[in-house]
């Protein structure tokens, strides 16, 4: 099976580099090169990589010709909040325009689409599970929820909303770093972080949504037209903060928590949580329970920092974004 991931960001490596090391034939298409593979990535192969901008008119039936990809996952568009709240037609028109590209050229073929818990407006008192109406109460949510609505359409496709991802990232990452690493990275250097204490998500580690699209791209069944992804845990950004800084052995005070409204997170909804009703129903991903926040922060640091609860007599290289 040949898969085209469209997306080269952390997500998309990811999960291209996983299918590679997996024996898959898989393509990786983006406007830009991608960053270089570490060992954050995932696996040891390291996939072919093609340009692609997906907003263009016929690109992306021409790269389906070119790769003969059977499969497609489509981890695309901005999806920065705050960049997106700033540039909302932008926004909409990078994830929408890709989506009828998509709808036009891929036929019959399986398509795995990540999306968003964004596309809730966190109003809801339980985390919204795949019954729920959408109402995206922000412009990456907007975004996101046009997309879907566009490749809905589609016979074979699988709609995954997918809850706060999280994983190992280097500090020099030149981008804005996940929550976990921006979080891990501060702590390790002895700086501060300031989050948002009435902002809750259910975090997925990024291994687990790899093993989930995987398992979709490959299954044999018909695909699930929706499936929520969320991790187990309901937590606030502060006590998840705090999560981090107990297994890295960092001082716990150096987690300063403030209310949303105050800082980056103001466009975010109070709460982006989710509830996975579905996975455990659909025969490729019944076994596939994604990890509670600390035991993935565990397997994180003891992945990558060879003494993770010592104290370290460098100050790592300062991450590229705010938590």
């Amino acid at each position: 099976m040949k898969t085209l991931v469209v997306g080269s960001g952390f997500v998309g490596r990811a999960l291209a580099r996983h299918l590679a090391g997996s024996g898959d034939e898989v393509v990786l298409a983006s406007r830009t090169p991608p960053l270089s593979y570490d060992s954050h990535a995932g696996g040891d192969a390291v996939p072919d990589w093609i340009r692609l901008d997906i907003t263009e008119d016929g690109a992306f039936a021409g790269a389906l010709e070119d790769t003969g990809a059977e499969t497609i996952v489509l981890v695309h568009g901005p999806s920065d909040s705050t960049w997106c709240e700033e540039h909302p037609d932008a926004a909409l028109y990078g994830h929408a325009e890709a989506a009828l590209q998509v709808v036009r050229a891929a036929g019959e073929r399986r398509v795995v689409f990540i999306s968003t818990d964004n596309v809730f407006d966190g109003t809801a008192g339980t985390p919204p599970d795949e019954s729920a109406p959408t109402g995206p109460a922000n412009a990456y949510g907007r975004a996101k929820i046009a997309a879907e609505r566009i490749l809905a359409d589609l016979p074979a496709v699988t709609l995954l909303r997918v809850s706060l991802i999280y994983g190992w990232e280097p500090a020099d990452t030149p981008k804005w770093l996940n929550f976990f690493a921006a979080c891990a990275h501060r702590l390790r250097a002895g700086e501060p972080v300031t989050v948002p204490v009435d902002q809750w998500t259910t975090p997925v580690l990024l291994d687990d949504v790899v093993d989930v699209t995987a398992a979709l791209t490959r299954s044999p069944h018909p695909p699930p037209p929706l499936l929520h992804l969320g991790g187990p845990d309901r937590i606030s950004r502060a006590d998840w903060a705090a999560v981090i800084a107990e297994e890295l052995g960092a001082p716990p005070d150096l987690v300063v928590g403030e209310p949303r409204a105050n800082g980056s997170y103001a466009s975010r909804p109070a709460s982006t949580c989710l509830s996975s009703t579905l996975l455990a129903t659909h025969p490729a991903t019944a076994k596939l329970a994604p990890r509670p926040v600390r035991a993935g922060s565990r397997l994180l640091i003891d992945r990558h920092l060879p003494t993770p609860r010592a104290a370290t007599p460098h100050t790592p290289a300062t991450p590229r974004s705010s938590v």
